[in-house]
């Protein structure tokens, strides 16, 4: 397995000669989508899938169904390559098998309308890993991966620590890390890798482009 960080939320993994690119958003540089053989999106912000994203790929894309309905009204085009897939449920991208987990978007103020969100799990072979889109909604089972939000309007520090504590995965590659300056990312890392490495697990923010 293969994982490479490509920007905010977005990330390619490889595996046995397939492709899954999730989340390709707006503070993903051009080419990410390039070669996937599926695209996951999480939901239907633009710091997680934009249409050009999409279009830069012919592969077919993976989402919930109000994100779905987002891309019908926004990029038509894209529809008929659309799978739609439930909270709960199990299905195979590209050859990978994968679980949606969640249903809704992180509370970003108790006043606005929360958005649906929906993470996947993916199980590579021997090893899983959880990409939780913008949620902290544990996926109720081991995982070997956790691609933990480290940086969010939705979330405090202590809260990402306390959700990748949580999951408990020995590895954590951090995402959701466009909004904060270089020294407030560099707060956060200190703090994930102070309490996540207390409980014995390993944490990492990889830079654009770095591989796992």
């Amino acid at each position: 397995m293969r994982l490479t960080k490509l920007g905010h939320s977005c990330v390619r993994i490889e595996h046995d000669g397939s492709v899954v690119v999730l989340d390709p958003g707006i503070f993903t540089g051009p080419g990410a989508t390039e070669g996937a053989d599926a695209v996951l999106v999480t939901h239907e912000h633009a710091d997680h899938y934009t249409p050009d994203q999409l279009r830069a790929t012919d592969a077919p894309i993976f989402t919930i169904a109000a994100v779905a309905a987002h891309i019908g009204e926004s990029a038509p085009d894209l529809v008929e390559r659309i799978t739609v897939v439930a909270p709960g449920e199990d299905f195979t991208a590209a050859g990978v098998p994968v679980t949606a987990i969640g249903e809704l978007h992180a509370v970003i103020h108790p006043e606005m309308e929360r958005f649906h969100n929906s993470g996947y799990l993916l199980t590579l072979g021997d090893t899983t890993v959880f990409h939780p889109g913008d949620a902290l909604t544990g996926p109720g089972r081991p995982v070997d991966v956790l691609l933990a939000p480290v940086c969010a309007p939705w979330m405090k520090i202590s809260e990402g620590i306390d959700f990748a504590r949580s999951v408990g995965a020995p590895r954590n590659v951090a995402i959701h890390d466009r909004v904060y300056s270089d020294a407030g990312l560099g707060i956060a890392d200190n703090h994930f890798q102070r309490f996540l490495g207390a409980a014995g697990c390993d944490y990492v923010r990889l830079a654009d482009g770095a591989e796992l």
